[in-house]
């Protein structure tokens, strides 16, 4: 059985190690006719983690997943390229549903943070530079700054209504369009650049 604290020890055997060679011992493609296999680095942590197409959830609830987020360095730090989604929002989930309750911090609190090298569009050399999840957050303050956040945009929901959500609110977190096109009107939770750096100290 892969629990997240074994998924974890085992991942971090390979930091400072490049994925992309990784890749290729496990069998995985990274590029196939000049054009990127854009699940290669997540299906590539997955088997470095231990865990296979059988067994990606544990049993007794000891469930996770992986999440990759690249960095790039801007003179010198090492800075997240963009934001991830944890979850969709659902209207009538969202304003029943407080904090500790929710789909959101049960995403957060089960995901394993794997911070990757992102050497430029067409290269597909990443390194993995480190791996942390909630369990190793030092700061007191970081989840209920969250918890914060969350109840803001919920209370929202409650009093102005769906349309309202936007990318503005929320220090750490953020509910804003997710789908394809300018006019999509679904809303996801996403994790701000800000949020990563806090999880993801490099």
């Amino acid at each position: 059985m892969i629990t997240r604290i074994v998924a974890i020890q085992n991942l971090q055997q390979y930091i400072g190690e490049d994925l992309a060679q990784l890749a290729k011992s496990h069998g995985v493609t990274t590029y196939k006719k000049g054009k990127q296999n854009k699940g290669w680095k997540g299906l590539t942590l997955e088997l470095l983690a231990g865990l296979t197409n059988n067994n990606k959830r544990a049993p007794n609830g000891l469930g996770f997943e992986l999440k990759s987020t690249a960095f790039y360095q801007v003179k010198g730090i090492w800075v997240p390229k963009e934001t991830f989604a944890i979850t969709m929002i659902h209207q009538k989930t969202l304003i029943e549903t407080p904090f500790y309750e929710s789909h959101c911090w049960e995403k957060l609190k089960s995901l394993i943070y794997c911070a990757v090298s992102w050497n430029g569009k067409h290269n597909e050399k990443s390194e993995l530079l480190k791996v942390e999840s909630f369990d190793f957050v030092e700061s007191n303050t970081l989840i209920p700054e969250i918890e914060a956040d969350y109840e803001f945009i919920r209370n929202k929901l409650k009093t102005q209504g769906f349309a309202s959500l936007t990318g503005k609110d929320g220090k750490w977190i953020q509910a804003r369009t997710k789908g394809p096109g300018h006019g999509s009107i679904s809303r996801a939770f996403y994790a701000r650049k800000s949020l990563i750096k806090e999880i993801i100290k490099l």
